[in-house]
């Protein structure tokens, strides 16, 4: 039979024993949201307007894309806000290979409808390029609700159902597109990478797959910070343009407009920086990197080097390079 002093020590044993797992499944909970002194998740958040819209990572670069393509084409905003509206609703921004019946991709898309081949519905881009190109024929899609407008391309059996990411879909495209600077931001890991050569033009292979990205998705650009052999000046000291890891894409002048098409640009980027290997991106006096991805953007301190503050500042250029 148990003595008094055996059971009191079984008691203190399941004490303990309680107090280890719950300790346990605090922690677990903590990490998983990212509070307190351990690292944040990956994903990425927007935020405009007191509308908060938070992404995984594959949703990010999705969502990214569309709002780039629009950008691209010269679209409104609106145009943005119901693409990633229709698509939060078919696919949750996520290029599915399956769905109803025959429907695949971001916006689920039917072969059997006349919306192309399956690999071609399965491309990001195609799928996003043919959603605008049959929103543009839907007349005053402008000033129609973004689920009316939906609805006319969509052809679905629950027209209704776009409107419930309106919300969301005009806040996303809001700072995808630029009109909302630094309110888009992702949290990533720093990966840490071997030495690579440079390639002909002087970048590292890394450096090379973002200028191609980015140019895929936003079309030709004017870039700079590096060049044939490597770039041996006019950068400050430690920068990763000697190493052929960066590059600089130009919005000049510096004004409005071309604030705009910096913000969308670096907003893309910070959305593909998993993917990619970003390890800093710099522009209109912010800062966001990946070994800080959970502090969003920062103000940019360039020092007092000589030379334009507005260059020094990049306000007239967005900086991204690589590890």
């Amino acid at each position: 039979m148990p003595t008094s002093a055996s059971r009191s020590r079984a008691r203190r044993a399941s004490v303990t024993l309680l107090l280890v797992l719950l300790v346990v499944a605090g922690v677990g909970l903590l990490f998983r949201q990212g509070v307190g002194p351990l690292p944040d998740p990956e994903g990425c958040t927007a935020e405009v307007g007191g509308v908060v819209v938070d992404l995984s990572v594959e949703q990010s670069e999705n969502a990214a894309l569309i709002a780039a393509i629009g950008v691209r084409r010269g679209l409104p905003a609106r145009a943005v806000s119901i693409a990633l509206a229709t698509a939060y609703q078919e696919s949750k921004i996520e290029n599915l290979d399956h769905g109803d019946r025959d429907s695949l991709g971001l916006f689920q898309q039917r072969p059997s409808q006349g919306w192309g081949t399956e690999a071609q519905i399965t491309d990001p881009y195609y799928a996003t390029n043919k959603f605008y190109d049959e929103l543009l024929k839907v007349e005053g899609f402008e000033t129609m609700r973004i689920t009316e407008a939906a609805q006319r391309v969509q052809r679905s059996g629950f027209p209704e159902a776009y409107e419930d990411h309106a919300e969301d879909g005009r806040a996303l495209a809001s700072a995808l597109t630029g009109y909302s600077p630094a309110r888009f931001s992702c949290v990533v890991r720093e990966e840490s990478v071997d030495d690579e050569e440079l390639n002909a033009g002087g970048l590292t292979p890394r450096a090379a797959t973002v200028r191609r990205d980015v140019e895929r998705a936003f079309g030709a650009q004017s870039l700079g910070g590096f060049q044939p052999g490597g770039v041996r000046d006019g950068h400050m000291e430690g920068s990763a343009h000697y190493e052929g890891r960066a590059i600089d894409i130009f919005f000049r002048p510096v004004n409005p407009d071309s604030q705009r098409r910096g913000w969308a640009v670096a907003h893309y980027l910070v959305a593909q920086a998993d993917r990619l290997g970003i390890r800093t991106l710099i522009f209109d006096d912010r800062i966001w990197t990946a070994g800080r991805s959970e502090s969003g953007w920062r103000d940019y301190d360039p020092g007092d080097g000589p030379g334009d503050r507005a260059v020094l500042e990049h306000r007239d250029h967005v900086h991204v390079d690589v590890g």
